[in-house]
C-alpha cells in the first residue's frame, strides 16, 4: 500500500499543477501524510533547475503550515483524532518520548524531527500536546524545514541536474551532522547529567501519556 501511495505521489511531478501538487504534501506530511514531499521537489527541481529555489520556499512554508494543524490536532485534539493518527502512524510507543524530548530540549527537538529521517508529523503533534510556545514552535519548524529543502533547492539551482547523484547519497548525512553540531553540546551534557546517577538521561524512561 506504501508504495502504491509512493508511486502516485511521485507521479504528480509531471501534473500541470504540479506546484499545488507539492505545497499539499509538503502540508499534510507536516501532520498525518506518511509519504515525505522531498522525493517529489527533488524531481520538480531536476525537471527546472531554475526554478529550484521557488519550489523550495514553497514546500518550506507549506511544511511549517501543515506543522500548525499538527499542533492544532495535539493541542485540542489528541483523545480523539491525535490518538488515532500516532497509532496508524506506528508512532504510539515513541509518543512518550516525543513529549519528554519536547519538555526537555524545546527548539532543539523540532530541530532534529525537522532535518532529519525523524517523523515531522510526531514531533508537530506531540508540540501541541504539551503546550510547547507557539512563537519557538514556528521559528524551530522554519528553521528545520528551510535547512533541507533550501538547501536541495540552492543545490539544483547552483548545479543543475547533475547534483540529482550527490543530494542522493550525501543530503542526508550532511543535515545529520549539521544537527549534531547544533544539539550535540545539550545531549552531551544531558547525559553527563544521567550517568552521574546511574540512569541514561531524563528521557530513558518516561512516564506514559495521560489523555485529558
Amino acid at each position: 500500500m506504501l508504495r502504491s501511495l509512493y508511486n502516485w505521489t511521485m507521479d504528480k511531478a509531471a501534473h500541470p499543477h504540479a506546484v499545488w501538487w507539492l505545497a499539499f504534501f509538503c502540508f499534510v506530511e507536516s501532520s498525518f501524510f506518511p509519504i515525505p514531499p522531498h522525493p517529489l521537489l527533488g524531481l520538480m527541481c531536476l525537471a527546472e533547475p531554475n526554478k529550484a529555489i521557488r519550489f523550495a520556499l514553497i514546500a518550506t512554508l507549506a511544511s511549517v503550515a501543515g506543522a500548525l494543524l499538527g499542533y492544532a490536532i495535539g493541542w485540542g485534539l489528541y483523545d480523539t483524532v491525535g490518538v488515532w493518527l500516532i497509532g496508524s502512524l506506528g508512532l504510539t510507543e515513541a509518543f512518550p518520548v516525543a513529549a519528554c524530548h519536547l519538555r526537555e530540549y524545546d527548539f532543539e527537538a523540532i530541530l532534529i524531527a525537522g532535518a532529519t529521517p525523524v517523523p515531522f508529523k510526531l514531533l508537530t503533534i506531540t508540540a501541541g500536546f504539551v503546550g510547547m510556545n507557539l512563537i519557538t514552535f514556528v521559528l524551530s519548524s522554519l528553521f528545520a524545514r528551510a535547512l533541507i529543502f533550501m538547501t536541495v533547492g540552492i543545490l539544483f539551482r547552483m548545479f543543475g541536474a547533475p547534483i540529482k547523484q550527490v543530494i542522493d547519497k550525501y543530503l542526508g548525512l550532511v543535515t545529520t551532522a549539521f544537527v549534531v553540531l547544533v544539539v550535540g553540546g545539550v545531549l552531551v551534557l544531558t547525559q553527563l547529567g544521567g550517568s552521574e546517577d546511574g540512569e541514561g538521561g531524563p528521557c530513558s524512561n518516561p512516564p506514559p501519556i495521560q489523555t485529558r
